[in-house]
């Protein structure tokens, strides 16, 4: 059975792996990196707490063993289901089976201008570019003329009060308290705000009410603005305007208030649906389609128990990809009669909001933990799913290192500029 699988993400990966050195397998594993992104610390990346490669592990290393996974560095230009053909920037692959595992990116909603100037933190890169931003704001605000243009050049606005934004601002929060002071020393950081804007009624909507209230609670004890039933209208590099009518001075803004799945061209539009998210089957199959299936952020599966779908968390891709592993090999031995369908058993939620600060939801037993024990529980899990010894070592390290001093060590700028070039005409992180 020749596979060809798209995107090395969680549920990419999880399938690879599962049918490496498996006889009668021919996987093809297509990514636009070489790597794979651990998702969930993305923001301690922008916010100088691990390096990027603290996160990332190199695709091919993790078949170095395997007989039947091959990587390709690509990028998809369109399904041509008629030949059972993808077609990509490298050349044409064909596959008896293709899996979508392409993930999401950030949802702008239609809005052009944030688009344009807010920072979103779905890839490496992004993340990179938000700390280099991040960075140059302190440096700039040694220069500031009033209090007013200082304050405008400190502040950061975060959007959305999601897992993402809550710890993205508990990250930036605990900057400014143990670090930013000591490292510029000539700046007043009580002009420094931090807002947190979230249109529905509370933080971590999805969580319990529980982890919504404590986790508003810690941001404000770390001194973050917390506004809920506040909705963005537009934002013009310096303000941002609110539905209300209000506005925020800010020279930084980062959106983390949606997501929408990464659809290739030649998935018929009747299968798409809210979120850009492709409909498939309890197999995990696309609608209308015999051999093409879909995993994790991307897909769209409706179950009497998620009738709406399924949350874009990792643990869903995972458990998706491990069904359709087995349902590959049961399709390979002449089952196909008999597959297996997806049922997924919510192991809980969790998100952290600092040092010692976090909230974990477990749903049986119903349980609800906060604080220090919350924080071990959320550092354990987050170790777990790292891909390689050396990552977690590395990030173990990191994080051992930070709480003990109270400092990060990864407040680097680089300026990166082309042979030819004036160091000043492109000095940001490409």
């Amino acid at each position: 059975m020749k596979i060809v699988i798209v995107g090395g993400g969680f549920a990419g990966l999880k399938l690879a792996r599962m049918l490496s050195n498996k006889d009668g397998f021919e996987v093809t594993l297509i990514d636009k990196n070489n790597y794979h992104q651990f998702q969930p610390l993305f923001y301690q990346v922008a916010t100088a707490g691990l390096d990027a490669s603290n996160i990332s592990f190199p695709l091919r290393k993790v078949f170095h063993k395997s007989r039947n996974i091959r990587f390709r560095l690509a990028e998809v230009r369109e399904i041509v289901q008629a030949e059972n053909k993808l077609v990509t920037d490298i050349g044409d692959f064909h596959y008896d089976q293709l899996v979508l595992a392409t993930g999401a990116d950030t949802n702008f909603f239609g809005n052009k201008e944030l688009q344009e100037k807010a920072f979103p933190m779905k890839s490496t890169v992004e993340a990179l570019q938000l700390r280099q931003r991040l960075l140059h704001n302190f440096e700039d605000a040694l220069m500031a003329k009033d209090v007013e243009q200082l304050r405008s050049i400190l502040s950061v606005v975060v959007v959305g009060g999601g897992p993402t934004g809550v710890e993205v601002s508990g990250a930036i929060a605990e900057m400014k308290k143990y670090v930013l002071p000591k490292d510029y020393p000539e700046l007043d950081f009580r002009a420094m705000k931090i807002y947190l804007l979230e249109g529905s009624p509370k933080t971590l909507g999805n969580m319990s009410e529980k982890s919504s209230k404590d986790s508003s609670r810690y941001l404000q004890k770390l001194g973050v603005e917390v506004l809920t039933g506040t909705v963005v209208e537009s934002y013009n590099g310096e303000q941002v305007i609110l539905k209300n009518g209000n506005a925020i001075g800010a020279k930084t803004v980062i959106w983390a208030a949606g997501i929408k799945g990464n659809v290739p061209t030649g998935i018929d539009s009747n299968s798409i649906v809210r979120g850009n998210r492709i409909k498939v089957d309890r197999t995990n199959k696309i609608q209308g389609f015999t051999n093409i299936y879909a995993l994790g952020d991307v897909a769209y599966m409706e179950t009497p128990k998620y009738p709406h779908g399924h949350p874009q968390v990792a643990n869903v891709a995972i458990n998706q990809a491990k069904t359709l592993g087995h349902n590959f090999e049961r399709m390979l031995n002449g089952n196909s009669h008999n597959l297996l369908e997806f049922e997924y058993h919510d192991k809980g939620s969790m998100a952290t909001v600092g040092r010692n600060l976090a909230v974990v939801d477990m749903p049986a037993p119903k349980l609800h933990f906060r604080g220090f024990l919350a924080w071990l529980i959320w550092m354990g899990l987050h170790l777990f799913l790292l891909v390689g010894v050396k990552n977690r070592v590395q990030v173990f390290v990191n994080w051992i290192y930070n709480y003990i001093t109270y400092d990060q060590n990864l407040r680097l700028i680089f300026r990166i500029f082309y042979r030819g070039e004036h160091p000043k005409e492109n000095n940001t992180a490409k």
